[in-house]
């Protein structure tokens, strides 16, 4: 296979990040300062903490290479600007909250959970003395549902702004309020702090009142942008490309791949690995191939980040998780496919589907970015010129393109109503519409007109889910499964748990079978979650089982948290033991918009949306006698369409945990029954017997 890119175009400017794997430690101190003082951002030091002394809003606008994360956060302490209290520093992403507090940490000669520490959904590492607090937008904007005011900061740092995630549109409207209030009332000020490489900054400005911007040159290392001359399956590009380089560039130098999910880069890293084995010679460079994506643990993405051995060469194949706040050290070369996962959600069927989308330009130079940290460095794009030139100049923000019923929740819960909230971008009529109608619905309010939080409604807002998740989760114990629900809500909340590879293929197949229900995936999660957790060797086990310990280790989290937050809420653990049909109408509660009907072909019809789509490969229904009816998790698009992590139903369960749903009336009177076709007809050969 030969990759087409023209002659060399000429450079295009692009900068590297300035901080350094937050897993590489310098050996010293004065090896830290020095690295410090190496920054551009220590040059301007003063100039920057003086603006924000002066002002009260600032937006900083630093190109990668800065140092911006990690250092603007330490000046502001060193000059005390903070008072006494915490500067809050939020991400977007979970793993970018994590690495960069570890490495401000390393810089400041402490340990993670002392002077600087970070909080994420379902885990928290600070202490009382902690006064550097880097967390998710979602962490802060959960504090903000007991402290409006955010008394506990008086500086709040919004990074990766650009990104655009519901939570951080949201924190926009929250810190703004909160620092207006303080101000009338006299309180200490709260001092707001924008930053992102690149971002519509006269929109920002606005919106904040017209704050002053300020702008911070990144390192000047050359990138050279290559773009496609053909158009050829973006999979099999970046592959190709890989090997180009790895076969023509014999001196050293990494490669960063961006791909677009888990499934995906897993699924390339065996290839690659294998095609790596195939070319092996005396005279080139040992190939290390590395997945890496939202989902692995801490652990896992060490290995990504560990330097390069003599006579060898990482590839790494990465989500957008590595466009920005993460540095992998010594990546020259950079293959963009372009794409991205996205969610796209229909306000008029309240689904929620995950597809494959185009990037923006924005992020197109984000991820050119990664390249040439420490010497000049290339990006290889597998989309054509005309490709790039079609793109939006900035992605679209999420909250224009998502659900927003979990932020209406969270801001009813504050006594706001979203159509009166003041938001960067306001959402479209009928996406709040469409969330309001959820919540009412899922009995979180009494009317759309009025919406006021009922009782459910508050106890919802308490828990750090989904609405949906949450009203499935306060459902359980009248269901008796509390226990059962809890596991497989924290299953849910991870990624896949199985190991699915070409490779051993059959094997794979044998040891997953073990944990199989007849009735479908959500008590095949529950299976497997049960004897994980009676093993001592958990990782012997799950490699025997082809299962992923990480992703089980996190479930575990999760649901120790989920547990610990019901018991405050004074909620009693049930369990309905070995009988599945309490958990499937359980669930129901909050999926009743998920049903699907079979249809002639094979195919189900989505009853809420009138879309067709196929039980996806992965599930347990895949392959066997199709149900009639199904409950599943998610529509993903990739291409086909498909009902991800899926369960049978019957028919008349959805009118007795969901008389409310609105496509009631379709479903056929013969479909499904309780006949000898059906899983549940014995429930004691559904689940396995621990």
């Amino acid at each position: 296979m030969k990759r087409a890119y023209p002659k060399d175009p000429g450079p295009e400017s692009a900068e590297s990040n300035g901080h350094p794997s937050p897993f590489r430690q310098p050996a010293s101190t004065a090896l830290i300062n020095q690295h410090r003082q190496s920054l551009p951002i220590y040059n301007i030091r003063k100039t920057i903490v003086d603006k924000v002394r002066e002002c009260q809003t600032v937006i900083l606008i630093g190109e990668t290479g800065s140092g911006k994360s990690t250092q603007l956060p330490q000046y502001l302490h060193e000059a005390g600007i903070h008072g006494g209290r915490k500067i809050a520093i939020t991400q977007p992403r979970r793993v970018a909250a994590i690495t960069v507090a570890k490495r401000v940490a390393t810089e400041q000669g402490g340990t993670v959970g002392d002077v600087v520490g970070y909080s994420v959904r379902f885990e928290d590492c600070t202490s009382a003395a902690t006064k550097i607090k880097f967390m998710t937008d979602g962490t802060l904007l959960r504090e903000a549902l007991s402290d409006q005011l955010l008394k506990n900061y008086n500086v709040v740092i919004l990074d990766e702004a650009h990104e655009r995630t519901i939570a951080t549109d949201v924190l926009f409207g929250i810190v703004k309020k909160a620092q207006s209030t303080r101000r009338l009332k006299m309180l200490e000020p709260l001092k707001i702090i924008i930053m992102s490489a690149t971002m519509n900054v006269n929109h920002f400005s606005k919106y904040f009142g017209n704050c002053p911007t300020l702008y911070l040159k990144g390192k000047n290392h050359i990138v050279r942008v290559y773009q496609s001359m053909e158009n050829m399956n973006y999979l099999e590009a970046c592959i190709t490309t890989i090997f180009q380089i790895h076969e023509k560039e014999q001196e050293s130098g990494d490669i960063l791949v961006f791909l677009t999910g888990q499934e995906e880069i897993e699924a390339t890293t065996t290839l690659v690995r294998r095609l790596a084995k195939q070319q092996v010679n005396e005279n080139s460079l040992r190939m290390r191939v590395y997945p890496m994506y939202a989902a692995m643990s801490q652990q896992a993405q060490m290995d990504a980040f560990t330097p390069t051995a003599p006579n060898a060469r990482k590839v790494i194949l990465a989500t957008n998780i590595a466009e920005t706040s993460l540095t992998i050290s010594g990546i020259k070369y950079v293959i963009d496919c372009g794409k991205a996962k996205q969610r796209a959600y229909d306000p008029l069927t309240g689904i929620d589907t995950l597809k494959v989308s185009w990037i923006s330009k924005a992020q197109a130079w984000q991820r050119t970015g990664r390249a040439g940290r420490l010497e000049d460095g290339f990006c290889y794009r597998t989309y054509s010129k005309s490709d790039f030139q079609a793109m939006k100049e900035h992605s679209t923000p999420e909250i224009l393109r998502c659900s927003i019923s979990a932020s209406t929740l969270q801001l009813l819960a504050l006594g706001i109503d979203c159509r009166e909230f003041d938001f960067l971008d306001k959402p479209p009529p009928e996406a709040i519409e469409s969330a309001l109608l959820e919540l009412k619905n899922l009995g979180a309010i009494n009317t759309v007109k009025a919406p006021a939080l009922t009782a459910l409604g508050r106890r919802m807002a308490k828990l750090p889910l989904d609405p949906k998740y949450a009203k499935i989760v306060l459902s359980a114990p009248d269901h008796n499964c509390l226990d059962e629900i809890l596991t497989i809500v924290a299953m849910l909340s991870g990624e896949n748990v199985f190991v699915n590879t070409s490779q051993r293929r059959e094997q794979q197949l044998a040891a997953h079978s073990k944990f199989h229900a007849k009735c479908g995936d959500h008590i095949t999660l529950l299976n497997v979650f049960k004897e994980f957790r009676t093993k001592d060797k958990s990782r012997k086990w799950c490699v025997d089982n082809f299962l992923l310990d990480r992703h089980l280790s996190h479930a575990a989290s999760v649901r120790a948290q989920l547990f610990e937050i019901c018991a405050k809420m004074g909620i009693r653990s049930n369990s309905c033991g070995n009988d599945p049909i309490p958990v499937v109408k359980c669930l129901l509660t909050g999926l009743y918009q998920n049903v699907a009907e079979l249809q002639r072909d094979n195919s189900y019809l989505c009853l809420s949306n009138r879309t067709s789509a196929r039980i996806h490969p992965s599930s347990v229904l895949c392959g066997r006698a199709r149900p009639q009816y199904v409950l599943f998790t998610e529509l993903v698009a990739t291409g086909n369409r498909y009902l991800r992590t899926v369960s049978e139903l019957e028919p008349e369960w959805i009118g007795e945990v969901a008389p409310h749903c609105p496509f009631l009336d379709r479903i056929s009177s013969g479909g499904g029954g309780r006949g000898s076709t059906s899983s549940y007809a014995m429930s004691s050969s559904v689940m396995r017997t621990f």
